[in-house]
C-alpha cells in the first residue's frame, strides 16, 4: 500500500510565550509534519496563533490561565478536531487532552497529571485521569485508522528509563501505581515507539534545572509517543532534539519525535487535514468548549463514530528489554 513518511513530534514548551522563539527555531529547522505541545500555560486568547501559521502550521489548541494548556500544530494544513479533554468527567476543566486528525492520523496530545506531592488529592488525581485515559484508549487501539497518543505522560516507565532511580523514589513519576497504569496501558497493544527502536539504549526526554543535570545528562524519559496496531508496522526511527534544551532559557523538556510510514489511501470518510488557513479571530471565552463536528469536518469517537478504514498488519514485536541506564551519584 501507497504510504508517506511522517516526523510527529511531542514538546512540553513549559510556557509558550517565553518558548515561543525556541519553539519557531525548531520548526523551522526540523519541520515535523505533526506536533503536540504541552503546559502552554497560557489562556485561550494569549495564544500565538499568527506566529504559528506564519511558520506554516495549522493549529488548535485549549489553553489555560498559569497551568496546563495543550496544542495540536499540523505543516501545510489544519487540524481537524476531534474532541476536547477526557470522557466521563464532565466537572474535570483543567486543559489536559485535545484530539484530532492530521495527515491521515488520528493524534491525541496528552498532558497527564504530574501527582506530586504523594500520597495526596494531587496524586488521587493523576491516577484517576490515567485510569479514563486507559478507558479511552482502549476504543482507540484497535480502530483500522492510524492512531497515536503523545505527550508529556508523567511517568518513568522503568528504572532504565532514568539516570538513577534512588533520589526519585518518592517521587510520583516513579510510584508503582503510576508505573502499572502505563504498563496497562501498553498491554493494550499500543506500542512504545522510543522503546522499540533504541531498545537497550537509555534515551531521556526530561532534565530538570538543578545542578546541572543537562549538562550531566542526568535525564529521565516522561515524554511518549505510543503507536496503535494500525500504525506500528510502519515506525522508522525516532529520537530526541536535545539541541533545543541546550538554548538559553530553554524548557526543561527537548522535543521527542518519531518518523513513520502511513498509508496514503484509506477507505471510507477518513478525516483529512484542510488546506492551512488563516488566522481566525480570537476566540471569547467559551471557546474552550467543544466546537460541534460535522459529518464534513470530523469524525466521532468514543461517544461519537469513528471512521473505520481497512486494517493493516499488527503492531511490531516489543523491543528487548534495555539495560538499566548506569547510576551515577545525586
Amino acid at each position: 500500500m501507497p504510504a508517506t513518511t511522517r516526523k510527529i513530534a511531542t514538546f512540553n514548551v513549559n510556557g509558550i510565550t517565553s518558548r515561543l522563539p525556541h519553539l519557531l527555531d525548531w520548526l523551522q529547522r526540523e519541520q515535523p509534519d505533526i506536533v503536540g505541545l504541552q503546559e502552554l500555560k497560557a489562556t485561550q486568547d494569549a495564544f500565538p496563533e499568527q506566529a504559528i501559521r506564519n511558520a506554516g502550521y495549522g493549529v488548535i489548541w485549549q489553553g489555560e490561565k498559569s497551568w496546563n494548556g495543550v496544542a495540536l500544530l499540523a505543516r501545510g494544513a489544519d487540524p481537524v478536531e476531534i474532541r476536547r479533554g477526557l470522557p466521563w468527567d464532565r466537572g474535570d476543566t483543567q486543559s489536559r487532552y485535545l484530539e484530532a486528525a492530521i495527515h491521515g492520523v488520528v493524534v491525541a496530545c496528552l498532558y497527564l497529571p504530574n501527582g506530586n506531592p504523594q500520597p495526596g488529592p494531587k496524586f488521587d488525581y493523576k491516577l484517576a485521569w490515567f485510569q479514563r485515559l486507559i478507558r479511552h484508549a482502549r476504543t482507540l487501539v484497535d480502530l483500522p485508522h492510524p492512531v497515536a497518543l503523545i505527550g508529556d505522560f508523567n511517568v518513568v516507565p522503568t528504572d532504565a528509563d532514568i539516570y538513577d532511580p534512588k533520589g526519585w523514589r518518592k517521587d510520583a513519576l516513579l510510584q508503582p501505581e503510576s508505573r502499572q497504569a502505563y504498563r496497562t496501558l501498553l498491554d493494550q497493544g499500543w506500542t512504545d515507539s522510543l522503546l522499540a527502536v533504541h531498545g537497550q539504549t537509555p534515551i531521556y526526554t526530561f532534565w530538570d534545572y538543578f545542578r546541572q543535570h543537562f549538562a550531566r545528562d542526568r535525564g529521565l524519559r516522561i515524554d511518549h509517543l505510543l503507536l496503535n496496531r494500525t500504525l506500528a508496522p510502519g515506525l522508522q526511527d525516532a529520537g530526541v532534539d536535545k539541541w533545543v534544551r541546550a538554548l538559553e532559557k530553554a524548557s526543561d523538556h527537548a522535543p521527542t519525535w518519531i518518523s513513520v510510514r502511513v498509508p496514503d489511501v484509506v477507505a471510507g470518510p477518513a478525516p483529512q487535514a484542510k488546506a492551512v488557513s488563516k488566522p481566525r479571530k480570537r476566540p471569547v471565552a467559551k471557546a474552550a468548549a467543544v466546537r460541534k463536528p460535522t459529518a464534513k469536518t470530523a469524525p466521532k469517537i468514543g461517544t461519537k463514530k469513528t471512521p473505520t478504514p481497512p486494517a493493516t498488519s499488527t503492531s511490531t514485536a516489543p523491543a528487548k528489554p534495555r539495560k538499566r541506564a548506569k547510576k551515577r551519584a545525586e
